[in-house]
């Protein structure tokens, strides 16, 4: 009988919600890495016992996770996406002033900063190899491993792209999401805030940014080929060129593969949000969770709701039923919403209040998985045959 494997990560450590096809009753596992910051875990597509986790302390640094018994045992393969590059340390050994482009970065009162490895925010395991993983660091860069996680190379093309010009957002300058294309396997998109979205079509030596049709007021050209606070990007595999975005303050589509961009915001209470994601089956129904602002960081009036398009963007509806409706002021951040793929497809998200929700049925309703956890800062689902 099918299943599915919720994998959790929260700011004080993982756990792994499992259930049988009918996603009734749920068994939990954890928590993995106690005390842990787990910015992000997922799964490989193509082996399902084999996940990754990026488990991060302020105090001991960055550690990449590797299970390949679907969570039960861990190890730690050896390697971390950490810099190899020709450059000078400052400081600390893991910050570097590089000699020639991409330079230092320039704070927003001018200052110089050096290129730092703060920790891994985002793991996108290939869709054909269980041992190629690619990684999204903070400071923004990309890595990819080939050999489950004991080595570690960046693709530098991407801080080409004018790297040494990229501002950090509120929570860093991190690379938070990575897209890889099914149907192209040269072709990933990614994106940094505050730099914007880019994409390779080469398999990660040149990249270009993807940002025409978006708007930042902090921005005086209107035209600005980087520096937008890009949250989140999602797609579904069938129609790759199609993305949708949730921007700072703004839902943004394209159908070009990133070339142009529209607003389709509609009539959405609030243009803020973190996640976006697409459903299993529909490639035109759209799910994002607005919040009040980017100063407030919780749900609108109170009110937690999920709101859906079923028409690619522009007319939404709000979600509610089983989602409470008064005395709420949770956040959902940008890695803490996605979907299984059973025949009717599961919508789960996860709060900073530490609930995960499911609705079962594409939305219409809603119930608590688990209640109580620390912050979740990421929900990734694997479904298991």
């Amino acid at each position: 009988m099918s299943g599915v494997r919720v994998l959790v990560g929260t700011k004080k450590g993982a756990f792994i919600l499992s259930a049988d096809g009918s996603r009734d009753k749920w068994d939990v596992a954890g928590p993995f890495f106690g005390g842990w910051s787990v910015y992000h875990m997922k799964g490989s597509p193509v082996d399902p016992n084999r996940i990754y986790a990026s488990q991060c302390s302020d105090w001991f640094g960055q550690v990449i996770q590797r299970s390949s018994d679907g969570g039960k045992t861990w190890e730690q393969p050896g390697g971390e996406p950490a810099p190899e590059f020709t450059g000078t340390p400052v400081g600390a050994s893991n910050k570097f002033v590089y000699e020639g482009n991409p330079g230092t970065h320039m704070w927003y009162d001018g200052t110089p900063h050096a290129w730092e490895f703060k920790r891994v925010w985002h793991l996108e395991p290939s869709l054909t190899d269980p041992d190629t993983v690619y990684a999204g660091v903070e400071d923004a860069a990309i890595f990819k491993t080939t050999d489950g996680g004991v080595s570690w190379k960046e693709l530098p093309g991407l801080r080409d792209q004018r790297g040494s010009e990229w501002q950090p957002g509120a929570g860093g300058m991190g690379l938070h999401t990575i897209l890889l294309d099914p149907t192209n396997p040269d072709r990933i998109y990614v994106a940094i805030s505050a730099a914007g979205a880019f994409r390779t079509d080469d398999g990660g030596n040149t990249w270009k940014p993807i940002n025409r049709g978006l708007r930042s007021k902090y921005l005086p050209d209107p035209n600005a080929e980087i520096g937008y606070c890009v949250h989140r990007l999602a797609l579904h595999p069938s129609r790759p060129e199609v993305l949708f975005m949730q921007l700072h303050w703004n839902v943004m589509r394209t159908d070009n593969a990133g070339e142009l961009w529209t607003n389709i915001s509609g009539n959405l209470p609030t243009d803020f949000g973190f996640p976006i994601e697409v459903h299993a089956h529909e490639p035109d129904t759209v799910y994002v969770v607005p919040i009040k602002s980017d100063s407030e960081h919780y749900v609108h009036d109170g009110k937690l709701r999920v709101y859906r398009s079923r028409t690619g963007g522009n007319d939404w509806e709000a979600l509610t039923n089983g989602l409470p409706q008064r005395d709420c002021y949770v956040n959902i951040l940008r890695d803490a919403m996605a979907t299984d793929s059973l025949d009717q497809c599961g919508i789960y998200f996860g709060t900073t209040g530490g609930q995960v929700y499911l609705s079962p049925d594409g939305g219409d309703n809603w119930k608590a998985i688990v209640r109580d956890l620390p912050s979740v800062l990421s929900v990734e689902v694997q479904t298991l045959s």
